[in-house]
């Protein structure tokens, strides 16, 4: 008997492990940089390795100089944008901190920098892929589009989508968000619901719940601040907690 339990659990053991990401250091080029409105930038990558990662995943940016085997520099996290299925990555980003301040003073196309990745598994996580609630604020939205532009969204029925923005002008994203009708087997991205702060305030998280209520699983993210209200609100509401995914690695 012991001698069975101990193989039962190292066959988990083994399965687990080989579910892990395998985390890979890729010495990368800057393709092209777009700088859509003051304070908001999108880096395109390129690599001489194909970039593997799921959708949804994050990744490590470091600026200084690497060899590729010593001791890793500083570097900071960034949901990435693009589909897998994509020859380059992309990220957006907004310049809040110092070593944001030095991505927009410092790269350039032609650049090279080092990204380390995948990590994360907002989507990996086992979830109903019926009437998912996908809700960001701001540049937030960028590990959805991850999804929303892979073939693996074909799998979601009857999702509902609630992005909000400071304004129309922030809204980056438009030509990135299909809007594709009904096929004979799956759904596409609905069209989404978008909240302008400068017109109509912020994200109503209590009109979203009342539309899709505890039977849906949430996908949030956005602003520390807001994945921490908008959860607690769900939570006082009786959503079970493995119901609510967020994308909060900051």
């Amino acid at each position: 008997m012991e001698l069975r339990v101990f193989s039962v659990a190292l066959c988990v053991s083994i399965f687990l492990v080989s579910k892990m990401a395998i985390i890979k250091k890729y010495k990368s080029k800057v393709e092209k940089i777009t700088n859509p409105i003051p304070g908001i930038y999108t880096i395109s990558f390129s690599s001489d390795k194909k970039f593997i990662y799921n959708p949804g995943q994050f990744l490590h940016l470091a600026l200084d100089e690497y060899d590729g085997a010593g001791q890793w520099p500083e570097s900071r996290c960034f949901s990435m944008q693009s589909s897998p299925d994509e020859e380059t990555l992309k990220i957006t980003f907004a310049v809040k901190g110092k070593f944001t301040k030095r991505l927009a003073n410092e790269l350039h196309e032609g650049k090279e920098v080092w990204l380390k990745l995948p990590y994360g598994d907002i989507f990996d996580r086992g979830h109903s892929k019926e009437n998912c609630v996908f809700i960001a604020g701001g540049t937030g939205v960028t590990p959805f589009l991850s999804l929303f532009t892979h073939e693996s969204f074909r799998e979601y029925i009857n999702p509902h989508i609630y992005l909000g923005f400071r304004s129309k002008e922030y809204n980056i994203y438009e030509r990135e968000l299909p809007s594709v009708a009904l096929s004979a087997n799956s759904v596409a991205l609905s069209v989404p619901k978008i909240f302008l702060e400068d017109i109509e305030g912020i994200i109503d998280i209590k009109s979203i719940f009342t539309e899709n209520g505890t039977n849906s699983d949430y996908f949030i993210s956005g602003p520390p601040i807001m994945i921490k209200s908008f959860k607690k609100y769900l939570l006082s509401k009786g959503l079970e907690e493995n119901k609510i995914r967020t994308d909060d690695w900051e």
